[in-house]
C-alpha cells in the first residue's frame, strides 16, 4: 500500500468538493481532492459522453487547472476505509490501494436518491429519476420512451426538461406534494434570482407536460417490462381516484438523502440523516465517541449536510476549503449560506413526505432486491442490525445503499453506523 501526505483531503469532486478543494489551493495549502467517479462535477455536473462541461462547471474547473501542483486529483478512487487522531483514509483504485493522511479532511460527499418500494418497483423500465438522467449523458436512447415521471422535488422537473430535450415522450409528472403546498414556493423564488430564472425556465419547457399534485404511483404493471402505472391523484373537495398512464420508462424519486456512509464510519455527529456542522462547515464527534482534537479536523460541505442545490453546496464547499486552509471566511459568505439554506429548508418543507407513503407496498412488495427480501418479513424488527441478522435485508451487492433509505422512511430506523469497507475491494488490496 502507498503513502501519500496532504494538507487537505478532500472526499467528493462535486460542485461542494470542488469548490471546497479549488479554494484551499488557493490559499495556499497542498490538496488532494478524490472521488469515485471518473471525471469531476458529481452528479449534478455529470455530462454526456462526448460533450463539454456544463457552463456553470467550466470555471471551476479552469481554476482547478491553473491551481497546479497544490491540487492532486484522484479519480475513480473510492474510500474504503478511514479513522481519526490523525485522518486517515485508505482508497482502492485500478492503480491499488493508497492510505492518505491530511491535516484536514473536507467530506463533500453528495446525496443518493430515495426510492421507496411499491408493487412492480422491480419491473425493468422502472429507474430512479436521477439514474435515468445519468443513463441518458452516458448514451442511453430515450428519444421516443414513453416516460413517466413521479415521486417528489425539483429534480422530477429538471429530469422531465432533459428528457423532453433528448426525444422521450413525457406522459405525466407526477407529484405527491399537494399543489397548494408549493403555491409558496414563488415568492421565496424572488428573493433568489437564479432561482427565478430556473423556474421560469422549466415552466416555459414543460408549459405542455400534464402534471398531477398530491399523486403518487400504487402499482407498475407489464409481464417482462413495465407497460403502465396505476397512480393514486387528488381530485376535488379532498376526493382520490385511481388513473392508469401508458409508459414503456417509469422514472420515481421520492427526494434525496444525504450520503453519510463516511461521517457514521469516522463517528461524527449525524442528525435528521445530514452530517452536523458549525458556523464554520466544522463537523462534531459524536456524542458517544470520546471527545479529543479531531473533532476539528474534520469539515462537511454540499449535500451530505442536508439537501440544498448548487448553489448552496457551492458556498458551503468555499467556507470549508478556507477553514481547511486556516483561513477565516468573510461575512458576506456565510451571510450567502445561511439565505441559501433558507430557501433550502422552504423546499424540504414545501416536498416533505406524506405518511400515505409509508403504505405503498404490500406485504409480499420486495423492499431489499439485492437479497430478495420482501415487507412482511421486516416488520417487528427495532432497527436494521436485527433485521440484517435474521433476514441479510442490507447486506447485498448495493451493501443498503437502495433499501437503507426505504427503511428509514417505512419504518423509523436510524441509521446503522457502516464497517470498512465501505465499497467492494480486490482481494490482493486487503
Amino acid at each position: 500500500m502507498l503513502d501519500r501526505q496532504a494538507d487537505v483531503c478532500v472526499v467528493g469532486a462535486g460542485p461542494a468538493g470542488l469548490a471546497a478543494a479549488v479554494t484551499a489551493a488557493e490559499a495556499g495549502a497542498r490538496v488532494i481532492m478524490l472521488d469515485q467517479a471518473p471525471s469531476p462535477g458529481g452528479q449534478i455536473w455529470r455530462r454526456d459522453f462526448d460533450a463539454p462541461p456544463p457552463a456553470a462547471a467550466c470555471a471551476w474547473l479552469e481554476r482547478a487547472e491553473a491551481a497546479g501542483d497544490r491540487l492532486e486529483r484522484l479519480h475513480g478512487a473510492a474510500v474504503v476505509d478511514g479513522s481519526l487522531e490523525p485522518t486517515t483514509l485508505v482508497t482502492s483504485s485500478r492503480a491499488g490501494a493508497l492510505r492518505i493522511t491530511a491535516a484536514k479532511l473536507v467530506i463533500a460527499c453528495g446525496a443518493t436518491e430515495r426510492f421507496l418500494p411499491f408493487p412492480g418497483w422491480t419491473l425493468p423500465g422502472v429507474v430512479g429519476v436521477g439514474a435515468l438522467q445519468a443513463f441518458a449523458k452516458q448514451g442511453l436512447p430515450v428519444a421516443g420512451r414513453e416516460l413517466v415521471i413521479a415521486g417528489t422535488g425539483p429534480l422530477l422537473l429538471a429530469v422531465a426538461a432533459d428528457m423532453i430535450q433528448r426525444g422521450a415522450k413525457i406522459m405525466a409528472i407526477v407529484e405527491q406534494s399537494p399543489r397548494r403546498k408549493l403555491m409558496g414556493l414563488g415568492a421565496s423564488a424572488l428573493r433568489h434570482p437564479s432561482k427565478r430564472r430556473q423556474a421560469v425556465g422549466l415552466a416555459a419547457r414543460l408549459a405542455t407536460v400534464t402534471q398531477h399534485f398530491g399523486a403518487w404511483p400504487v402499482a407498475a404493471e407489464g409481464r417482462d417490462a413495465v407497460t403502465h402505472v396505476i397512480i393514486d391523484r387528488e381530485r376535488a373537495l379532498g376526493r382520490r381516484e385511481q388513473i392508469r398512464l401508458r409508459c414503456d420508462l417509469l422514472a420515481c424519486s421520492f427526494g434525496l438523502v444525504p450520503e453519510t456512509r463516511l461521517a457514521a464510519l469516522l463517528g461524527l455527529e449525524i442528525r435528521d440523516t445530514a452530517i452536523v456542522t458549525d458556523t464554520h462547515q466544522r463537523a462534531m464527534l459524536a456524542s458517544s465517541q470520546p471527545v479529543g482534537p479531531a473533532k476539528l479536523a474534520v469539515l462537511a460541505a454540499g449535500e451530505c449536510c442536508g439537501i440544498g442545490g448548487v448553489d448552496l453546496a457551492l458556498i458551503e464547499g468555499e467556507i470549508a476549503g478556507l477553514v481547511a486552509a486556516d483561513r477565516t471566511p468573510p461575512p458576506a459568505l456565510l451571510d450567502r449560506r445561511d439565505q441559501e439554506r433558507g430557501f433550502a429548508a422552504r423546499l424540504d418543507s414545501c416536498y416533505s413526505l406524506r405518511p400515505e407513503l409509508r403504505e405503498l407496498p404490500a406485504p409480499s412488495t420486495i423492499v431489499c432486491r439485492c437479497e430478495g427480501v420482501v415487507l412482511e418479513r421486516l416488520r417487528g424488527f427495532a432497527d436494521p442490525r436485527a433485521a440484517k441478522l435474521q433476514t441479510r435485508c442490507g447486506m447485498g451487492p448495493c451493501q443498503g445503499r437502495v433499501c437503507g433509505p426505504a427503511t428509514q422512511t417505512l419504518f423509523g430506523w436510524a441509521q446503522d453506523r457502516p464497517r470498512a469497507p465501505l465499497s467492494p475491494i480486490p482481494i490482493d488490496q486487503l
